[in-house]
This record gives structure tokens, C-alpha cells and sequence, in this order.
């Protein structure tokens, strides 16, 4: 049995189509007013509402009674303003760690977290792109506390960038399925730095195999890795392959937009998890996706 987070997005809700089918009792924390997907496979979840208390993240966790728990739930803004401080704080360090603190009430021991491989500014060992990043290694170091303190047995996945099917994100994709259908110009930067794509399916079978390590008995602690194609791309040559494989020609006038602030030339890649290796080729997905 597994409790979800983040279950209404991109991520979240392949993961938990995937848990369904594969016949695992589902459950999802939302809040009130949250669309579920209309997925068939979400008639089959267990839905629970918190409050945004601490007291009520206790009652959901208690009431789930799961022996898991895939934490996906985040705000992710690459640039923040003043007035998003709040939002980001809420949404990626309070809220999972009233989930921690729920999970060590209610004896649950397992937990898979989301970071970013953005920690990782220029390959440091820590160094974030940005306040979102930061707010996702600010959790990393409570979820330790949990770790070390309460024995939890914790495995923390660091995504690159994600793409398929069914995807409602403004991401670069849907912006070249826009510039394809109406061919009007569009100004972008240079494109010289590497963009990591993963494929949501082999992003969800990280997942799944992180949940069966931790099953397994194999870890100890709090484990970390990196969800990452392991070939970059240049944005120029993503486009062209995008290109190719759809058949299109797209009116891109590089270089009319400066890179933005602490632009990611080369991302980072990290450990790779055990028996994980992605399976899904861009080009291929490319061509045969429907725009």
C-alpha cells in the first residue's frame, strides 16, 4: 500500500496510474478543491484531505496506513519574486516535513522523496540554482534528521528534466509543438547548454525500483541519486531532432534571447540508482507522439 503526494501532477500522476495497474492499493493526499485526473485508474485511489495542519497530516497518514510513502508534492518556480517566498517554503520544506513527523507518529518506515539535480549548480556537492533548489536541499536535511533520529529508511530521487505524454507543463516541447502548428518566430538563447530529457516512463520505473530496494531490505539510512538520460543535449541539436523527427521546420532565431541567471550549461548527472537505466529514446518518442 502506498500514500502519494503530488498526485495531481505531471510526475505524480504517471506514478500513480502505473501503481494501479500494477495492482498496489493507492492513496493520495490533496487538498480541498484539488481536480483529481480523469484517468480510470484514479477511480481506484483512496483520497485524503489535509488541512494543512500538522495534526492533520497525522490524521491522513493514520487513516492511510501505508507502507510507503512516494513524496512528489512541490512548487517549482526557476526564478522566484518576493512575493513566492512564502509559497516555495510551504510547499517543499513545511509540508513534507509535517509528513515526516506523521510518518514517525504512525510508524511507517519507508519513504521516497523528489529532489532536483538544479542542488547542483556546476556539479557541486551543493550548490542550487535557484530558491526552489534550495528549498528542496533545505527538506533533504530534515528528512536526515528523520532518518537518522527515527530510523526511517529514506531514498531520495534527483530528477533532470521530464517529458511525455499527457504533459500540461509550459516545458520547451510544448513550445516547439506551438512554434510547429503556427510557424510563428520564436527568439531563444544561443542554445548551447545541455538539456537532460527523461521520459516519464523511465522516470516512474525509478520510482518503482526505489520502492523495491527499500522492501528489499538494501537500504540503510538515506540513499541519493540521480534520474538522468546520461546524454545531454545541446538545446541547438534537441531542436533539430525535434525537428527530424516530426518532419517540421522550425522558424528559431537563436541567440535573441540572453541566457537567464545562473543558466545550466551542463547538467548534473549523480549516482544512478541500482538496476535503473532509462529505456526511452528521444527521438523515437518524438515521432511517434501526436502534437
Amino acid at each position: 500500500m502506498a500514500l502519494v503526494t503530488g498526485a495531481t501532477g505531471f510526475v505524480g500522476s504517471h506514478l500513480v496510474r502505473r501503481l494501479v495497474r500494477e495492482g498496489w492499493a493507492v492513496h493520495i493526499l490533496s487538498r480541498a478543491g484539488s481536480r483529481l485526473p480523469e484517468a480510470a485508474e484514479f477511480a481506484q485511489v483512496t483520497q485524503h484531505l489535509h488541512d494543512g495542519s500538522t495534526a492533520g497530516m497525522v490524521a491522513c497518514v493514520a487513516a492511510a496506513r501505508p507502507d510507503l510513502v512516494f513524496h512528489l508534492a512541490s512548487l517549482f518556480l526557476a526564478q522566484h519574486e518576493t512575493k513566492d517566498v512564502e509559497g516555495l517554503i510551504q510547499s517543499n520544506v513545511l509540508l513534507g516535513s509535517q509528513l515526516l513527523e506523521a510518518m514517525q507518529v504512525n510508524r511507517i518506515p519507508y519513504f521516497i522523496d523528489t529532489g532536483t539535480a538544479w542542488q547542483h549548480y556546476h556539479g557541486a556537492d551543493y550548490n542550487p540554482v535557484c530558491l526552489y533548489a534550495a528549498t528542496k536541499q533545505a527538506f533533504d536535511a530534515i528528512l536526515e534528521y528523520y532518518v537518522q533520529a527515527g530510523g526511517m529508511r529514506a531514498i531520495t530521487l534527483k530528477l533532470s528534466d521530464t517529458y511525455g505524454p499527457h504533459d500540461p507543463r509550459p516545458k520547451l516541447l510544448k513550445l516547439l509543438d506551438r512554434v510547429a502548428e503556427t510557424q510563428e518566430p520564436l527568439a531563444m538563447s544561443p542554445g548551447e547548454q545541455l538539456i537532460d530529457l527523461v521520459h516519464i516512463d523511465d522516470v516512474v520505473e525509478a520510482y518503482l525500483l526505489a520502492a523495491q530496494r527499500l522492501f528489499d531490505g538494501a537500504v540503510v539510512g538515506h540513499e541519493r541519486y540521480g534520474v538522468s538520460s546520461g546524454k545531454p543535449v545541446a538545446l541547438k541539436q534537441l531542436v533539430a531532432l525535434y525537428e527530424q523527427a516530426a518532419g517540421v521546420s522550425l522558424p528559431i532565431h537563436w541567440g535573441e534571447r540572453a541566457y537567464r541567471k545562473r543558466e545550466v550549461m551542463t547538467p548534473w548527472i549523480g549516482e544512478r540508482l541500482p538496476g535503473w537505466h532509462p529505456q526511452v529514446d528521444f527521438s523515437a518518442s518524438i515521432a511517434g507522439r501526436k502534437r
